[in-house]
């Protein structure tokens, strides 16, 4: 399989949808959890995604349990993602969204710190670091309202947040660093949606009410995580996870709370900051510069 050392027009009009389809789901997860708790609603959505993943791979003719050393890998970047989204879920009980956006934005600067040092073609230049401080100050800039003294419980929040910040992170970097970066990337969303599908049961036994209403509204918005996200736009992540350099990638997630707000704004006449716009022009700044080439020394 060919690694490119930055994103081409495929993969960046893919990560412009990509991010626009997960910034969307913030709407879709808003507008259903007053009929589906939370983490419920996480474990739902992707035992859904699986049984899709499952006949998907099936009709493709795609083998996902034969033996191709990837069972302890996969299984630590399953329990890797469930825990992400176990700590985002609990972490909204604390603190608010547009502070906790912030905490969980630090992921690319922990995917580019690790992939500095892990992986030695992805070593981040001058141009790289200072694209993630812009990007990264264009998405201050548009959640500046919500940076108020927090409360001592907003702390514990914030702290959740980033802990899911690193474990987004850590499962980036271990898909890049193992025998994952060479299975199908049908594979490695396997190990991620079966073992995130466990928190469902767990939910129930933990106290959470599940499903408490059910009707049109609540059958789109669960069928648009289900399909659209947990489905397609993971499986399409973890393609270009296998073939881009991953601090690249992670700077395009930036854009992803910009579009929830500008969704938010849309469907849930939200008000928005005048600024947004000044911070998507940062954004897609930072990500140019991190999508610069690197200047390569000299080699006799």
């Amino acid at each position: 399989m060919k690694q490119h050392e930055r994103l081409d027009v495929f993969a960046t009009l893919a990560m412009a949808a990509l991010t626009a389809s997960w910034g969307f789901q913030q709407v879709a997860i808003k507008v259903t959890n007053d009929s589906v708790s939370p983490i419920f609603q996480s474990g739902l959505r992707c035992a859904g995604a699986f049984l899709l993943l499952m006949v998907w791979c099936y009709a493709r003719g795609i083998k996902l349990f034969e033996r191709d050393g990837s069972l302890v890998p996969g299984l630590i970047v399953g329990s890797l993602f469930a825990l992400e989204f176990v700590f985002i879920y609990w972490a909204l009980v604390y603190t608010d969204v547009g502070r906790s956006i912030l905490f969980l934005y630090a992921s690319p600067f922990i995917v580019a710190i690790g992939a500095h040092y892990l992986l030695p073609n992805e070593r981040m230049g001058f141009a790289q670091i200072a694209g993630l401080l812009c990007a990264f100050g264009g998405l201050v800039l548009a959640l500046r309202d919500s940076l108020s003294v927090p409360s001592s419980t907003a702390l514990i929040g914030d702290l959740m947040m980033l802990v899911a910040a690193i474990l987004w992170a850590a499962t980036t970097l271990v898909i890049k660093k193992t025998s994952l970066i060479k299975i199908h990337s049908a594979k490695t969303l396997a190990y991620q949606l079966g073992i995130t599908a466990l928190s469902m049961p767990l939910a129930l036994l933990a106290g959470e009410s599940g499903i408490t209403k059910f009707d049109g509204l609540v059958a789109a918005s669960l069928a648009y995580q289900i399909v659209v996200v947990a489905f397609a736009s993971y499986l399409a992540w973890f393609a270009l996870v296998r073939i881009y350099p991953a601090s690249t990638l992670s700077a395009f997630t930036f854009l992803s709370p910009l579009f929830a707000m500008l969704s938010g704004a849309y469907f849930l006449n939200e008000a928005i900051s005048p600024l947004l716009w000044i911070a998507l022009a940062l954004v897609a700044l930072g990500i140019w510069l991190v999508n610069r080439p690197r200047a390569r020394t000299a080699q006799s």
